[in-house]
């Protein structure tokens, strides 16, 4: 029996993991720390209010055997550019600080495929990490923070995941705000259906977790998505067939829709807030092909396909993506 740490645990990825940790029976104690609330609750786990930006004081989690950093500034577009630094470097070094005092010897970081940037051609963990955004400035820095950690003992373990866009029950995120639109028939595709966008199921990530800790190598660093990398249209097409919406077809020129989302950054600017902005649709038309190739090669198993999984959390969630 042991004592686990999640920071950033009441976030949408710390409340599956905790729940999965609880569902082990492998931990005596689980304990989250983050300022929001939990997004669902997990019953026997310690919620502690708590911001990763101030350092954690040593009897915080005293006992900790293995510690979850999860904690981010991660909505792009949404921050100004000081804060995915400040925040996400900031909780690395606080983080791994608060390891070195404890003695913990296991920790599992969170990144992101932001460190690669956008492409076409497929990026493998072989591939050269070209960030292009802050935040994927911001994770990479931190992945170095946590790889300074490990290096400094032998008995240290440390699993770094990059994942693509997670999405599952609870995420309101990408797939939350494409099914809203699919059920309203609003959504098109912007300029092309055949941009890749790599992705993974949530219930899958956290197994991912156990599965690399479990392994011998003292340091880890892996992508996290399907093996399968669907298209936009893969992904509308298997949304609506689970969620019974009409399948959308028709494709609208980028120019267009960019001068419409000018309109509503207007609109945001004078108040009247809105998630439509230039930046939200260029994203879709660049493709993240991102391969998760280690996953591969040491034969985790994923439990779930696109379509399974998006039948599990309609299922899990009441019969509704929203």
């Amino acid at each position: 029996m042991k004592t686990a740490l999640v920071v950033g645990g009441a976030g949408f990825i710390g409340s599956h993991l905790l729940a999965a940790l609880r569902a082990s029976g492998e931990y005596d104690r689980l304990v989250s720390a983050d300022l929001a609330e939990p997004r669902f609750a997990v019953d026997g786990v310690d919620y502690r209010h708590f911001d990763i930006r101030e350092p954690l004081p040593v009897d915080f989690c005293p006992d900790v055997a293995e510690i979850y950093n999860l904690a981010a500034v991660h909505v792009t577009p949404g921050h100004e550019d000081r804060e995915y630094f400040w925040t996400n470097v900031l909780a690395a070094t606080h983080v791994c600080a608060f390891a070195r005092q404890t003695g913990c010897r296991k920790l599992v970081f969170a990144s992101s495929i932001s460190v690669y940037g956008p492409s076409e051609e497929p990026k493998s963990e072989a591939a050269a990490p070209e960030p292009e955004s802050a935040y994927g400035m911001s994770k990479l820095a931190a992945e170095k923070i946590h790889q300074d950690w490990a290096a400094e003992h032998e008995d240290r373990k440390l699993v770094i995941v990059r994942p693509a866009v997670v999405y599952g029950r609870g995420e309101r995120g990408n797939f939350t705000r494409l099914a809203r639109l699919l059920r309203k028939r609003r959504f098109v595709y912007p300029g092309r259906k055949d941009t890749i966008k790599s992705c993974g199921y949530v219930e899958d990530l956290v197994s991912s977790f156990s599965f690399m800790l479990a392994r011998p190598e003292r340091s880890i660093t892996y992508n996290f998505a399907h093996v399968a990398r669907p298209t936009l249209e893969d992904i509308a097409q298997a949304l609506s067939k689970v969620g019974g919406y009409a399948a959308p077809r028709v494709v609208v020129p980028t120019g267009p829709m960019l001068l419409a989302a000018w309109g509503f950054e207007v609109l945001s600017a004078v108040g009247l807030r809105t998630s439509i902005n230039r930046e939200r649709i260029l994203k879709l038309t660049r493709s993240t092909n991102i391969v998760p190739q280690v996953l591969q090669d040491m034969g985790f198993v994923y439990r779930f396909t696109l379509e399974q999984s998006l039948q599990n959390w309609k299922t899990t969630s009441g019969g509704n993506f929203i």
